[in-house]
């Protein structure tokens, strides 16, 4: 978890997601259409997994025209979208699995497999990673001022919480994959809105690379994350103290 969680820190520093702010508005109208698709129905409060993407859309500032335009789209042609998961590993051996929403599952499998085989990666078969990754329930929650931390930390001990941590006004909380909706229950009673509610696959275990061949599965990484197909990517990189550096200096 730590690595994936500060590589996203860092990308945050740098400015990328701004940078990219199309690209996560393109995905979350994705996640919302195929939310529509899955769910049968476009009502927000009669499908959870459609209120939850509209929830992180709205999380992202995401303009309303673009998420009711989203919805539209699953109640018309939501059937051209469909979830790929693929897992392989990146240059050193570090364990990577992407998901994605294609319109084409060939293009879609052609494009990563290309990715990982030019980075000196390699495409693996459907579960070889069932054994490094956990599905965990990760929420990001805006720190308000007058809080009483010692309470609020309480209650989400009893709703499941199995982790929490408070950096730069955000708490970032995770819980077992089981406890998702009752944790997510929880915060709709006690009036909390979550910037960020989604299940993520925790690693289990950390791979530690020297820094030359760390850049080059991040850089792997990066061209995964670029790729319009890809919602999701997760690794097993251990961002150490020197490569942290070494990314920030550049």
């Amino acid at each position: 978890m730590s690595g994936h969680s500060k590589w996203s820190k860092i990308k945050r520093k740098k400015g990328a997601l701004d940078a990219k702010r199309s690209n996560i508005f393109s995905r979350l109208s994705k996640e919302i259409t195929v939310a529509v698709k899955e769910g049968g129905v476009s009502d927000p409060s009669m499908n959870a997994r459609l209120r939850l993407a509209v929830l992180n859309a709205k999380g992202q500032n995401m303009p309303k025209d673009n998420i009711d335009r989203a919805i539209s789209r699953g109640e018309k042609d939501g059937n051209d979208l469909s979830e790929i998961f693929l897992e392989g590993y990146g240059a050193g051996r570090v364990a990577v699995f992407v998901e994605c929403l294609s319109d084409n599952n060939n293009r879609t499998v052609a494009d990563i497999r290309c990715i990982f085989n030019k980075r000196g990666g390699s495409l693996g078969t459907k579960g070889c990673l069932s054994f490094i990754f956990d599905r965990k329930g990760v929420f990001s929650i805006p720190v308000k001022a007058g809080i009483n931390m010692d309470d609020l930390e309480l209650e989400f001990i009893e709703a499941g919480a199995e982790d929490i941590e408070i950096e730069d006004d955000m708490i970032t909380v995770t819980t077992a994959l089981e406890d998702f909706g009752k944790f997510n229950k929880k915060l709709e009673e006690l009036g909390i809105e979550p910037q960020k509610a989604e299940l993520q696959r925790i690693p289990t275990v950390d791979k530690r690379l020297p820094v030359a061949e760390a850049k080059l599965a991040l850089r792997m990484i990066d061209e995964l994350e670029d790729n319009e197909d890809v919602q999701n990517v997760y690794h097993n990189l251990e961002m150490t103290d020197e490569l942290e550096q070494a990314l920030e200096e550049e």
